[in-house]
C-alpha cells in the first residue's frame, strides 16, 4: 500500500523544531575520546592492583594471605563475566545511561517502566557514593602520607573532610573548563598506571624480605573477631573485589567516544582483563615481600608501612606512595567525568530535575550536573568531623548498590535470551556462550553480594557496623515511595526523542 508523507500544520511544526533544538541542546556533546583514551580512562579508573596494596589491612583482618592469592582468581574471572555481559549490552546501545537503558530494553514489557525508574535510582546512588569512596581513599593517603613523615602531626577528621573540599573542587573545575584535557590527562594516566606496576615489583622483589609459599598460599588468619573461617575468608574476598567495581564508568562516557560500539565494550573487556593480570601479579609479589603481617596490621596506614619495610627508607616509601596518589588523583578525576554524565542523562530522561540537563556550549559539558553529585560528596564529607562511621556509612553504598544494578540489568538480557526474543546483538557479543556467561556472571554477583552486608570485624559496635545494607534500603525505599506517590502517572519513561537525536548520530542502535 502507498504510504503518503503526512504534512503537519504549521503550528505543529514550529512547535517540534522548537523542541527539537531544546532536546539538541541537551544531547549534543563533542566526542573527544579515541579507543586508545577511553581504554586507558578505564583502565586507570579502576586501578586495579593499587586497590590490593592500598586496602591490605581488610584481607590481613580477615582471610590472610590464603584468601588474597586465591580470592583474586575467583574475582578476576567473575569480573570478566559481569564485565562481558555489560560490554555485550554496551556494543547495543552505548548510551551515558547504560544500565537503565539497557534494562528499560531488555526488561519485561509490564514491568519495564518501574523496573527502569529502579535501576535509574539505584545505578546513581551507587555513583554518587563511589565518588566519595574513591575521595575519602585518596584524602586518607594523603594524610597518611603527612603522619609518616611529620610525627609531630596529629590527623583529625576536619583535616580529612577539607582535602577532600580542596579535592573535589579543584577536580570539578578541570572537568568544567578543561575537559578537553582529559582524556589526554588519562591516557598519560594509564601509562603511569602500568609504569608504577613495574617500579614497585622490581623493588618489592629486589629490596623486600620474603614469606615461603607455605606462608603466602597456605595461610589463613583472622584478626577480626570472626571465629568462622568461611565467613571471614569471604569477608576478606572482598578486598581483591574492590578492586573490580565501577567497570561501566566507560559506558557513561560512550556519547563522547568516537566509533562508541566498538570502542566502548572492548575497552571494558580489556581493562578487566589487563588489570587482572597486574593485580593477580601485585598480589602475589606483596603477598610474597610483605614483612611482618602484624607491624603492618598496627600501622595506621599498613602500604606505607610496607613499604618502608621494603626500602628501609621513610622518603624511598613516601615516593613511591606518591606515585600512587598521581593515579588516585586521576581516578578522583575520571570519576567526577562519569558520575556527571549518569546525572545528566538520569535528568535528561526527566528523574531528576531538567534543568541539570543542560550544556554549556562554550566548554561543550553539562557543568550543572558536575556540580550536583560533587556538592552532596561535600555535604556528606562533613559526616567525617563528628564521626569516620557516618561517611562510611554511605560510602559502603557504592558496591552494594552496583553489584544489584548489574544484576538487573544481566537478568534481563538472560529473560530475553531465554524467551527468545533475540534482542539484535552488536559487534561484540559472546555468540553462543552469551547465556552460559550471563548465569555464572548472575551467581558470582549475587554471592558476592551477600558478603557485602557483613560487618569486618566483632564484636559490632557503632564505628565498624557495616551500614551498607541499611542505606541501600533507604535510597530503595526513597526510589520505591518516590515512584507511588507521583511518578508512577507522571513519569513518562526514557524521553524517546533524546535517543533518537542520539541515534542519528550515528553511534546507537534502536530495536
Amino acid at each position: 500500500m502507498e504510504q503518503r508523507e503526512l504534512k503537519p500544520v504549521a503550528g505543529v511544526r514550529d512547535a517540534r523544531d522548537e523542541n527539537n533544538q531544546g532536546l539538541h541542546a541537551t544531547t549534543q556533546i563533542k566526542r573527544l575520546f579515541s579507543f586508545p583514551q577511553i581504554f586507558f580512562f578505564s583502565l586507570t579508573f579502576m586501578s586495579s592492583w593499587e586497590v590490593q596494596v592500598l586496602t591490605l589491612s581488610s584481607v590481613l583482618a580477615n582471610g590472610g594471605p590464603e584468601a588474597h592469592v586465591w580470592g583474586i582468581v575467583i574475582v578476576v574471572f567473575g569480573a570478566l563475566a559481569q564485565c562481558a555481559s555489560l560490554a555485550e549490552m554496551a556494543s547495543m546501545q552505548p548510551i551515558a545511561g547504560a544500565q537503565y537503558h539497557w534494562t528499560h530494553h531488555l526488561a519485561p514489557p509490564r514491568y519495564r517502566k518501574f523496573i527502569t525508574w529502579m535501576q535509574g535510582w539505584i545505578t546513581w546512588f551507587a555513583w554518587v557514593s563511589l565518588l566519595a569512596g574513591v575521595a575519602n581513599t585518596t584524602a586518607t593517603t594523603i594524610q597518611g602520607l603527612a603522619t609518616a613523615n611529620y610525627p609531630e602531626y596529629e590527623p583529625e577528621r576536619w583535616h580529612l573532610t577539607l582535602i577532600m573540599f580542596a579535592m573535589l573542587i579543584v577536580e570539578s573545575l578541570m572537568n568544567m573548563y578543561a575537559f578537553w584535557l582529559i582524556p589526554w590527562i588519562e591516557l598519560l594516566a594509564g601509562v603511569f598506571h602500568v609504569v608504577m606496576f613495574i617500579i614497585f615489583l622490581v623493588t618489592f622483589v629486589a629490596l623486600a624480605p620474603r614469606h615461603t609459599a607455605r606462608q603466602v598460599f597456605l595461610t589463613t588468619q583472622s584478626a577480626s573477631g570472626w571465629n568462622n573461617d568461611y565467613v571471614s575468608w569471604n569477608i576478606g574476598l572482598l578486598t581483591p573485589v574492590w578492586g573490580f567495581v565501577g567497570f561501566d564508568g566507560a559506558v557513561h562516557m560512550s556519547e563522547e567516544v568516537r566509533r562508541a560500539r566498538q570502542a566502548v565494550p572492548r575497552a571494558m573487556f580489556w581493562t578487566i582483563a589487563t588489570n587482572g593480570i597486574l593485580a593477580y601479579a601485585m598480589v602475589i609479589c606483596i603477598q610474597f615481600t610483605m614483612g611482618s603481617i602484624d607491624d603492618a596490621l598496627a600501622a595506621n596506614f599498613p602500604f606505607i608501612e610496607i613499604c618502608q619495610q621494603a626500602t628501609g627508607s621513610v622518603k624511598a616509601a613516601t615516593a613511591m606512595v606518591c606515585g600512587l596518589l598521581v593515579v588516585s588523583l586521576s581516578v578522583n578525576l575520571a570519576s567526577i567525568a562519569s558520575v556527571s554524565r549518569l546525572t545528566w542523562a538520569w535528568a535528561r530522561d526527566g528523574a531528576l530535575p531538567r534543568w541539570f540537563a543542560y550544556i554549556d556550549r562554550k566548554h561543550n559539558v553539562p557543568i550543572r550536573a558536575v556540580w550536583l553529585p560533587v556538592f552532596i560528596v561535600m555535604i556528606l564529607a562533613c559526616l567525617n568531623i563528628p564521626s569516620t562511621a557516618a561517611f562510611g556509612a554511605f560510602t559502603a553504598l557504592s558496591s552494594i548498590s552496583l553489584f544489584v544494578s548489574y544484576i538487573i540489568a544481566i537478568s534481563c538480557m538472560v529473560y530475553n535470551r531465554l524467551h527468545g526474543y533475540h534482542v539484535p546483538l552488536g559487534d561484540w557479543n559472546m555468540g553462543r556462550w552469551g547465556l552460559a556467561v550471563n548465569l555464572f556472571a548472575l551467581v558470582y554477583t549475587a554471592y558476592v553480594t551477600v558478603f557485602l552486608s557483613f560487618p569486618a570485624c566483632r564484636p559490632v559496635t557503632g564505628e565498624n557496623m557495616n551500614y551498607a545494607v541499611p542505606i541501600f534500603a533507604a535510597t530503595t525505599i526513597f526510589a520505591f515511595a518516590y515512584w507511588f506517590l507521583g511518578a508512577r502517572s507522571r513519569w513518562p519513561g526514557l524521553n524517546k526523542q533524546v535517543l533518537r537525536l542520539v541515534v542519528e548520530g550515528g553511534e546507537l542502535r534502536l530495536w
